[in-house]
C-alpha cells in the first residue's frame, strides 16, 4: 500500500525570518490524522532568511537529524558543540536527557534550506550527543541508493538509536532505480529534489509516502531526482 502525502497539504508556519512546511503535526500545525509514521514522527522544511535563525531552546528524548539542501546552517549545543553544515553533509543530535541548542542560517547574504527531521529514539533517558558525517559524492549522471543513517553507524553513516535505516537515493536522468523491502516493514519515501515515479504513481518535489506492505519500490526519473527513504520497523 502507498499513502500518499502532497506537499500542498502540508502545515504551513510563515514568520517573516522563517517558511517551514510541516509534513506532520508540528507547532501550531495539528492534524490527528498526521502525527507521525512508525518511528518518524517529524519532517519539517524550513527555509531561513540571511542572518536568522532559531534561538537556543530545549529537547529531550529525540533523535533530531538536520539535512541541508541549499545554503549552511550552523548549530551550537549545551554539549559544546559547534558546527556549521552544508549541503553533502548529515548531522545528527541525541537529546536524551536533555539538550539545549540554536540553529542560524550562517549566511549574511544567502538563505538557507533545510529538512529537520525528528525520530523517536527506542528508549529514553539516553546520554546527549551529537555526530556530523559528510555524505558519499555523487557523480554527474549517477544513480546510488546511501546507507546514511543505520542502529549501528555502519558504512560511514550517522548512527540512530532506533531499529531504521536511511538511505539517500539519487536517480539521474532518464534512470531508474529499484529498492527491495522486507514486507514486514515499512518505510517512508521523501522527495528532495525533482519528480520522481514510484510503481504506478508521480511525486513531484516535497511531496512523501507512506509505504507498507510491499515488498519493492521502482523508482524512475525523467530528469533526475533525490530523496530519502526511511526503512522502518
Amino acid at each position: 500500500m502507498l499513502a500518499f502525502r502532497d506537499r500542498d497539504a502540508r502545515g504551513k508556519a510563515e514568520l517573516g525570518w522563517l517558511s517551514s512546511r510541516h509534513t506532520f503535526s508540528f507547532g501550531d500545525y495539528f492534524d490527528p490524522a498526521q502525527m507521525g509514521f512508525r518511528a518518524l514522527r517529524v519532517i519539517n522544511e524550513d527555509r531561513v532568511v540571511p542572518g536568522a535563525g532559531f534561538p537556543t531552546h530545549g529537547h529531550s528524548n529525540m533523535e533530531i537529524i538536520s539535512y541541508v539542501l541549499e545554503g549552511a546552517l550552523e548549530h551550537k549545543d549545551s554539549l559544546g558543540t559547534g558546527a556549521v553544515i552544508r549541503p553533502g553533509e548529515l548531522q545528527r543530535m541525541t537529546a536524551g536527557t536533555g539538550v539545549r541548542h540554536s540553529e542560524y542560517n550562517a549566511s549574511g547574504d544567502e538563505p538557507v534550506h533545510f529538512l529537520q527531521i525528528w525520530i523517536e529514539p527506542g528508549e529514553t533517558g539516553l546520554q546527549p550527543g551529537y555526530e556530523q558525517v559528510e555524505l558519499a559524492p555523487v557523480a554527474e549522471g549517477e544513480t546510488r541508493l546511501d546507507l546514511i543513517g543505520s542502529p549501528d553507524g555502519r558504512e560511514g553513516s550517522i548512527t540512530i538509536h532506533q531499529d531504521v535505516l536511511l538511505y539517500r537515493a539519487v536517480i539521474a536522468a532518464e534512470a531508474s532505480l529499484s529498492v527491495a523491502l522486507d514486507p514486514e516493514r515499512y518505510a517512508w519515501v521523501q522527495v528532495v529534489r525533482g519528480i520522481v515515479r514510484l510503481n504506478d504513481g508521480e511525486l513531484r518535489e516535497s511531496d512523501g509516502v507512506a509505504v507498507s506492505d510491499i515488498r519493492d519500490l521502482q523508482f524512475s526519473s525523467e530528469t533526475g531526482a533525490e530523496l530519502l527513504l526511511f526503512d522502518l520497523a
